[in-house]
């Protein structure tokens, strides 16, 4: 269970978020909308613990994310941002980063669930395909594929995806999805979005607007609404 209870975080004197409040449960999926600055990514950075929020409670089942050792925390937290990093290397070095143990045969098992492994025939080496700095030589999909590929064997307890599918074409976005429905399953999830394609994932929906929790519930309950979700 992660509990968010009158969350507030500052930046340069402002509020960035104000007034959150909500519980995920157990293999929750659960999916943040609203407009640009609404406090969506700031809300998954505050849940990775990229930094620290000013008041409130941030609980996981019943601690507070601050007591905490960062690094055993980060292990049962897998994120998926918007402009995933590559370093380089091969691709299966940058699958191998979440699980540094982990052998050729699992790294192999793993790139072939994502997508059905049909990602992988457009890299003219597979997965000793060479990786150049921060991985531009590949298209934002292609780096979007290997950052699933990697948080699928780190093998996490709690996802956050963040706008993962902003910035890919339709065709390798379908293969996003079929990787998120294998990377999301039993597993509790943070989906920041703005594609209702990304949002189909989601079992519950927050609308988040200037800081605060706006709106609640399923699409089928926020639709006939005509609240701010429906617009």
């Amino acid at each position: 269970m992660l509990r968010i209870q009158n969350l507030k975080k500052a930046f340069g004197g402002q509020d960035v978020l104000k007034e959150v409040s909500f519980e995920i449960g157990d293999r929750e999926r659960v999916a943040l909308v609203g407009a640009n600055g609404a406090g969506k990514s700031s809300l998954g950075k505050l849940v990775a613990r990229f930094y620290e929020f000013q008041g409130g409670q941030l609980l996981i089942d019943g601690r507070d994310i601050r007591t905490f050792d960062l690094h055993e925390y980060h292990c049962h937290l897998g994120v998926v941002p918007q402009v995933p990093f590559l370093f380089s290397g091969t691709v299966a070095d940058n699958i191998r980063y979440a699980r540094m143990e982990a052998s050729n045969e699992e790294i192999a098992m793993v790139a072939q669930r994502i997508g059905g492994g049909d990602w992988l025939e457009a890299l003219p080496d597979g997965l000793q395909t060479s990786v150049g700095e921060e991985g531009k030589a590949h298209s934002m999909g292609q780096r979007q594929l290997v950052a699933l590929a990697r948080v699928l064997l780190q093998n996490p307890s709690i996802i956050i995806l963040d706008e993962a599918t902003a910035s890919v074409d339709p065709l390798t976005e379908t293969q996003i999805q079929e990787g998120l429905d294998i990377l999301l399953k039993d597993r509790t999830a943070i989906i920041i979005a703005h594609r209702l394609s990304t949002i189909r994932h989601a079992d519950r929906i927050i609308v988040l607007s200037h800081s605060r929790t706006l709106e609640e519930g399923s699409r089928d309950v926020l639709m006939p609404q005509g609240g701010h979700y429906a617009q």
